[in-house]
């Protein structure tokens, strides 16, 4: 007698998906990065786990993420910015993400990428820059933080020497090539009014240009990974989409996979859950 499995069939379901469809949209959040080995902060025990310095001075991810660290105390503003930096640089895309790339090279590039993954590692994995939305910036530029041009420039030369046991950073920090301010990643904090959203714009017309080009009856594969419920931008935009193509969107995440009647949503993770999808597309290609 044959044993039902319903993550089986989740993922059976899943491959039928993506094997039938014409696009392809994958939203992302930062359990997809879990895999390669970075943390996802999921929870305040979470984040002091990962940075057991700011246990001892009663900072959290949520106090941390501010611009105001890098008027009040830059120093310690590039001590936690300048750890993550190094951590997504020396942390590689995980075999997931060359599973997602072939899925959207097998329908000739008809996709995109909306994440609020501020790592770059889908354009490492070859992702096209331009079918990239960073929702919540990038660590790959830097600008202002006092705002005082909109121009970015590229962090690649940026190193930062951290103190392991204050999270400080030892080194000098970034300066504003204008008017000497301490610089900040491009990337979108909470309470943030000095974030310039020049690229950010950029990012989003191509998306909704992309978004705009798809005429009925297209069958959209939605592919929501790793995206939690603590901010919620990328499950809302997976659901927004669902409902606008009236697609089914595959939920990938070991806890928040709820989600609308149509939703297929898997409980395991990132990497597991498309390493078995691509087992069943493998099965039931013509």
């Amino acid at each position: 007698m044959q044993i039902y499995n319903a993550e089986q069939e989740s993922y059976q379901r899943a491959a039928r998906i993506i094997r039938d469809c014409d696009a392809v949209l994958i939203t992302a959040g930062a359990g997809l990065g879990v895999d390669s080995g970075l943390p996802d902060f999921r929870g305040t025990e979470g984040f002091w786990q990962a940075y057991p310095a700011f246990r001892k001075k009663g900072l959290d991810f949520f106090d941390l993420a501010n611009p105001r660290w890098f008027k009040d105390d830059p120093r310690q503003a590039w001590g936690f910015y300048g750890h993550r930096m190094s951590l997504y640089r020396a942390a590689l895309p995980h075999e997931g993400f060359h599973i997602m790339l072939d899925w959207v090279r097998r329908i000739e590039q008809n996709y995109f990428v909306f994440t609020s993954n501020v790592d770059g590692h889908f354009q490492r994995t070859g992702f096209s820059p331009d079918r990239i939305h960073e929702c919540h910036g990038s660590f790959e530029f830097l600008q202002c933080s006092e705002a005082c041009t909109s121009q970015l420039w590229s962090a690649a030369e940026t190193e930062i020497e951290i103190d392991e046991e204050s999270f400080t950073a030892n080194t000098p920090i970034p300066k504003c090539p204008i008017c000497s301010a301490a610089a900040r990643p491009n990337i979108l904090m909470f309470g943030d009014s000095r974030f310039i959203p020049d690229y950010h714009q950029v990012q989003n017309q191509k998306y909704n240009q992309w978004l705009s080009g798809l005429s009925a009856p297209t069958q959209i594969a939605i592919v929501e990974i790793g995206a939690g419920t603590a901010i919620p931008t990328v499950r809302s935009e997976s659901e927004k989409i669902a409902r606008k193509f009236n697609q089914p969107m595959i939920r990938i995440n070991p806890r928040d996979n709820s989600g609308p009647d149509s939703c297929i949503s898997i409980g395991t993770g990132g990497l597991e859950s498309l390493r078995q999808i691509e087992n069943e597309l493998r099965l039931i290609q013509p």
